[in-house]
């Protein structure tokens, strides 16, 4: 999860890097940055119309240039990129959807019970053509589509009942509004009234009603009033301006941030006394002053402050965000972490895309999990402080110049999608490269494996884990009441002879307990260097022929020695090692080294031993006896024989004790030795 988590980071690090060459790019084509300031007058008729539209002002009973770059400058300072982001807009020509009503439970639940946006419903009475045209309609749709404002179409013909019950007994126009200033208040619903069915006139209507929700200040001494007091808002934006009414986008941002920030409009069109504006910091207007307990911030001053809906708004999330904000980024930065495994992954293609598809299962549970306790902890009461805390954290790093820059760049890249995805490609792309590059010399078989051979080898691992999931001897299960394997009695029970040996993986033997024998009593070192290094290379030059060696033994050799073997299971060993000494195609070490039994006056070391195995000096599976310097292995159950004959024996499928039958990857209660009697005679 580190590894995905730095190639994040540093995809973010590429990202704002990029920002700042196409910044330079853009200055060093068109001489202009995208804050810089753009004089009105040097714009078109056309451009300033759609600066106006964009903002959200009504331009419609202005015919002279004159007048419409008038009201421009009133509203705000224009930026390069504010004109660059309305041009294309305009350009645009992306149809917006609406909504089609089915009833009132469908009316009900996306319009009354919507408690912070604003609705534009066209109500078609019953035989009774629409108050709004379609091509009308559609203009209208577009235009409030700007601001946030959702549309929809309700046909009485579908539920005339409720059409009734509200006396929409014509067509008409019916608009949504939150009532109060608190969170998930009231909604009210208005019909309008207009003699005259046009766009313009409809458009003002709508920004006439969601202005009425803005407080709005008329002189100074209410301005003092209103600036001194302090009440459940922390955070309180002011627009001062010379205008009848705000701009539409700023009612709009009114009513999504119900209950978070507050707007206020102060109209200083007939102000004659500003001094009290100069006391507090305001010597220009238009301005746009955040007012937070931490002090006051000037919107439009840094990166990216434009004067729209979709710039402000992310301003504000910043700075007050709900938690569904957060829940919301942690989910796609979670998942954009988790499709770095696309890349980072090696191997087949279906092997990428079955870790991509458990990687995102796996995060975004964790994520839902995780966030499950944060969200009861914030309805404990106590916890407010804490939560104040952590809106003063967020507006404390979120009014930097850093923090601008990071929300004009996280503005262009969503407005530029197709580039957000081809950089993350690229990005995948070099981490892929990097990656085998890395790998090509540890794991050639891993980075050249093809579909096929991946899924074989998937299957083989899921069957093996199904039938025996403890694959590996490090972990032991935890002890439990059975006395028996469970796992091999059902097998034999459930599965016909066919199914025979489930796949085990074979890692486990590399864990079993392995040393050499060794006897008590002198020995000159000549004979000891004797013996050993024969018994050494006998070891190792088995050791490597026994996975080689156990592929060629046919399976009916190998459903017949189980059948053998399995007749001698309760005696000593002597039968069931002679059916298994078929696979003992070696000379065995006795041959090579005397055994401890040999002479009388030696005897097997046992402090050399293992304290749970058990006392032997003579392997079954090959039925010759221990000799000094050879290597031996034992089992969990305590048994001890040649490792070369174990290995063997294990390596052909038969995962069990030669003598007790007990599973070789499965821990048994370890075995108490008895104190040594001792062998000197009393004195």
């Amino acid at each position: 999860m580190w590894v995905k988590l730095c190639c994040l980071l540093l995809y973010f690090l590429a990202l704002f890097v990029l920002a700042r060459v196409f910044e330079a790019v853009a200055w060093y084509e068109s001489g202009f940055l995208a804050t810089q300031l753009v004089d009105p007058v040097a714009l078109s008729f056309r451009k300033l119309r759609t600066i106006l539209e964009c903002r959200g002002l009504g331009h419609s009973g202005l015919p002279e240039k004159k007048d419409v770059r008038e009201l421009v400058e009133k509203s705000g300072d224009l930026m390069e990129g504010e004109l660059y982001s309305a041009l294309k807009e305009e350009e645009a020509s992306e149809s917006v959807s609406s909504t089609n009503f089915s009833g009132e439970m469908h009316f009900y639940e996306l319009v009354e019970d919507t408690k912070d946006g604003i609705w534009l419903v066209q109500v078609i009475a019953n035989d009774r053509s629409p108050l709004v045209g379609k091509v009308h309609w559609q203009k209208m749709v577009k235009k409030v589509s700007r601001f946030g404002i959702r549309t929809g179409t309700f046909n009485c013909s579908s539920d005339p009942r409720y059409c009734k019950r509200r006396g929409w007994l014509k067509s008409t126009l019916i608009m949504s509004v939150p009532q109060t200033s608190t969170s998930k208040g009231k909604v009210m619903l208005k019909e309008y009234s207009g003699r005259k069915i046009e766009v313009e006139h409809i458009f003002k209507w709508i920004t006439a009603h969601a202005a009425s929700r803005i407080k709005t200040i008329y002189n100074s001494e209410h301005l003092k009033e209103e600036w001194n007091r302090s009440d459940q808002y922390w955070v309180k934006i002011y627009l001062f301006a010379n205008l009848d009414q705000p701009p539409a986008f700023f009612s709009a941002l009114s009513v999504k941030f119900t209950g978070r920030v507050e707007f206020i409009f102060v109209n200083v069109e007939n102000w004659d006394n500003k001094s009290y504006m100069a006391e507090i910091g305001i010597y220009k207007t238009p301005s746009y002053i955040l007012r937070t307990p931490e002090g006051i911030y000037r919107y439009g001053n840094n990166t990216g402050e434009f004067i729209s809906l979709r710039a402000m708004d992310s301003f504000l999330r910043s700075l007050q965000p709900e938690v569904n904000d957060l829940f919301v980024l942690s989910l796609v930065l979670v998942n954009l972490m988790a499709w770095m495994d696309l890349f980072i992954t090696q191997g087949a293609t279906v092997k990428r895309f079955v870790v991509l598809i458990s990687t995102l299962g796996t995060y975004n549970s964790l994520l839902i999990i995780s966030w499950l306790p944060v969200l009861g902890f914030l309805q404990l009461p106590y916890l407010d402080s804490f939560y104040e805390y952590s809106l003063k954290l967020f507006r404390y790093s979120n009014t930097t110049t850093l923090a601008s820059w990071v929300r004009a760049d996280w503005m262009f890249y969503s407005s530029h999608p197709a580039l957000f995805l081809s950089t993350y490609l690229g990005h995948g792309l070099l981490i892929d490269y990097f990656e085998k590059k890395r790998r090509r010399n540890n794991n050639t078989d891993e980075v050249n494996a093809n579909n096929l051979e991946w899924l074989s080898s998937l299957w083989d691992w899921y069957t093996s884990y199904l039938f025996h999931p403890i694959a590996s001897f490090q972990h032991f299960p935890f002890d439990s009441d059975w006395d028996e394997d469970p796992d091999l009695f059902l097998e034999r029970l459930a599965f016909p002879d066919l199914w025979l040996h489930p796949l085990i993986p074979t890692d486990y033997i590399k864990n079993l307990p392995m040393w050499r024998f060794q006897c008590l009593g002198a020995h000159s070192d000549e004979e000891t260097l004797e013996t050993f290094p024969d018994s050494e290379s006998d070891s190792d030059s088995e050791n490597k022929e026994v996975f080689s060696s156990d592929r060629d033994v046919s399976e009916d050799d190998e459903l017949s020695t189980f059948q053998g073997c399995s007749e001698g299971e309760r005696r000593c060993g002597a039968e069931a090692c002679s059916c298994a000494s078929h696979y003992c195609h070696h000379e065995p070490c006795g041959r090579k080294a005397r055994s401890c039994s040999s002479a009388g006056d030696l005897q097997p070391d046992w402090s050399a031993w293992p304290s749970d195995m058990l006392h032997c000096t003579e392997c079954v599976v090959c039925l010759e006896n221990f000799a000094k310097g050879c290597l031996l292995m034992g089992l969990p159950c305590g048994h001890v024989f040649h490792q070369n004959c174990i290995v063997m024996w294990l390596a052909g499928g038969r995962h069990c004790c030669p003598v007790c039958r007990w599973a070789s990857y499965k821990k048994k209660q370890p075995y108490t030795h008895p104190q040594p009697l001792s062998s000197e005679p009393p004195s």
